[in-house]
C-alpha cells in the first residue's frame, strides 16, 4: 500500500499493513519511493501520513479510543 507524506508529494510503500491499522502503534515501517531504487526501510509517524488523494487516514486507525468520543 502506498501513502503520502503529509504536505509533500513523497510516496511511501508501507512494509507492514497491521502496524498501519494497529491504532496503539503510532509510527510504521515504509520505503520513500524516491529516485529509481528502492531505499532502505525507515520509521514514519502515522499522523503525518495521508491516502495519495490526500484524505486522512481513519481515525480508527490512529486513536484506541476512537469509540468514547
Amino acid at each position: 500500500m502506498f501513502l503520502q507524506i503529509r504536505d509533500s508529494s513523497d510516496l511511501v510503500k508501507i512494509v507492514d499493513i497491521q502496524e498501519l491499522i494497529d491504532p496503539n502503534i503510532k509510527t510504521v515501517h515504509g520505503k520513500d519511493q524516491k529516485g529509481q531504487e528502492e531505499q532502505d526501510t525507515d520509521s514514519f509517524k502515522k499522523e503525518n501520513l495521508v491516502f495519495p488523494s490526500g484524505e486522512s487516514l481513519p481515525r480508527c486507525w490512529l486513536d484506541a479510543n476512537y469509540r468514547q468520543a
